[in-house]
């Protein structure tokens, strides 16, 4: 599991500012930091082409109200100049599962298991994947989608996250 830096400062505004605000204007910035770190992966060898990049599950509701998934939309700007990365909207979240923003450890483990979801969106066979979100505060998110990520047969070969709590 690999974050950009911590959730805190200008990274974490911008994260909030783009989630909460609607500053569109932060994707690009944000997709050039994510596109930074999955270059880093793959320059250093702990990922190999092609690679699928499956963003975190977002609830629905919280995607509607921001005009669409933003790890999604991150993740898309920044591998589109890429030919040997794919994004895949492979994961959602079911409905019911909380905000985890002020839950605990625990309290997140219990909002999150089982609510992570497969999508109809085929995954390459074969392919290295990699899973990115915004903030990785507990893990909880994460550890369940690469559950089912590697439940449904993928190689899931790293966590990359925009920020960690």
């Amino acid at each position: 599991m690999f974050a950009l830096g911590r959730y805190a400062g200008a990274r974490r505004r911008a994260i909030v500012a783009l989630k909460d605000r609607g500053r569109t204007d932060l994707l690009a910035p944000l997709a050039r930091s994510l596109g930074l770190g999955l270059h880093r992966l793959l320059l250093w060898g702990l990922l190999d082409v092609p690679v699928t990049v499956v963003p975190a599950p977002t609830r629905g509701w919280a995607a509607r109200q921001r005009g669409g998934d933003p790890v999604t939309r991150i993740a898309t700007l920044a591998t589109v100049d890429n030919p040997d990365v794919a994004v895949v909207a492979a994961l959602r979240m079911r409905a019911l599962a909380r905000d985890s923003a002020g839950l605990n450890s625990a309290a997140r483990e219990r909002n999150i298991a089982g609510r992570v979801l497969r999508t109809r969106r085929r995954l390459p066979v074969g392919v290295e994947v990699l899973l990115v979100d915004d903030v990785i505060t507990t893990g909880a998110t994460a550890r369940e989608s690469v559950r089912i990520l590697q439940g449904a047969g993928a190689r899931v070969s790293a966590v990359l996250a925009l920020a960690a709590a």
